[in-house]
């Protein structure tokens, strides 16, 4: 089986998933409003200082506001700005898109956006003082597309500049290393907010698949207590079994389909539809028809 990135069309696979079209648009139709109508002046103050004042992410103390933190994403700050973030946010998120589903992708992307903004919000002062200034544009979300890619298909290639191939865990890692060796240089490059989504991302995929501490044994309390039978406190009461209306079934045999179609969604959740064998898929089928 091939590891070139070839992404298929059949299978339900789509290039432009929902939302990647919506953010695509989303941030296109932003970008040219401020091009177009930027320059006009209110007040004597263009139209664009005032979307910056109000929507960039402005650095505490100097205008900050709470929903700069999401607003931020969806301004560039030139047409390359712009290009790059977008080609790369479809590039590498389509898959996830079609592989999670719409709403888990769009909260995935916003929060690395919002965890980059508060990176940058909080680290700039120390390790950037002197390039404070407003930040746009969703670099930091991008990057944080770029590791969930990087961990889903760590041996998939890409072709760096149309030509090279590389595989998506060198690439990425590349990428994060010289953001890293980047911070305090000169430039207008927020590399605080990139490695804040890549950090964010991280985080939420590891999270994701049950290998964060916290979050495996959160779980498994959750199944234990999922598993556990409410019992009569009096004596003991034999060969009775409650009944199911709607299928006949005992209620404890209910109980455990029950746990099992839990267990189905959880791992679903954690690495998607395909992964299911056909005894799972027959099971979520069966539940399924039960519920229409």
């Amino acid at each position: 089986m091939s590891n070139y990135y070839r992404p298929s069309m059949f299978g339900g696979f789509s290039f432009f998933p929902p939302m990647i079209k919506i953010l695509l648009l989303s941030n296109g139709v932003v970008f040219l409003f401020m091009a177009v109508f930027g320059d006009f002046s209110i007040d004597g103050r263009s139209l664009n200082s005032y979307l910056t004042e109000y929507f960039a992410l402005i650095p505490f103390g100097f205008g900050f506001l709470p929903w700069q933190l999401v607003t931020y994403q969806f301004m560039h700050a030139g047409w390359s700005h712009i290009l790059y973030n977008l080609f790369g946010l479809w590039m590498f998120g389509m898959e996830i898109e079609n592989i999670w589903g719409s709403k888990k992708f769009l909260i995935y992307y916003l929060v690395c956006g919002v965890v980059a903004g508060i990176f940058q919000l909080a680290l700039a002062p120390v390790f950037e003082p002197t390039q404070l200034a407003p930040t746009v544009g969703a670099s930091g979300a991008v990057y944080g597309v770029l590791i969930a890619f990087a961990m889903m298909f760590p041996d998939r290639y890409i072709f760096l500049y149309f030509l090279l191939p590389i595989k998506a865990k060198y690439f990425v890692g590349g990428l994060i290393l010289l953001g890293v060796f980047a911070v305090g240089s000169p430039g207008n490059v927020a590399n605080l907010a990139h490695l804040g989504g890549a950090f964010a991302g991280f985080l939420m995929i590891l999270s994701d698949r049950g290998q964060i501490p916290f979050t495996r044994t959160f779980n498994n309390m959750r199944s234990r207590m999922r598993q556990q039978q409410r019992v009569w406190p009096g004596e003991d009461v034999l060969d009775a079994k409650v009944y199911d209306i709607k299928d006949g079934k005992p209620k404890d045999d209910r109980n455990e389909t029950q746990r099992r179609v839990d267990e189905i969604l959880d791992k679903i959740s954690r690495s998607g539809y395909q992964n299911l064998t056909d005894e799972e898929k027959r099971i979520l089928f069966e539940e399924s028809k039960k519920l229409n």
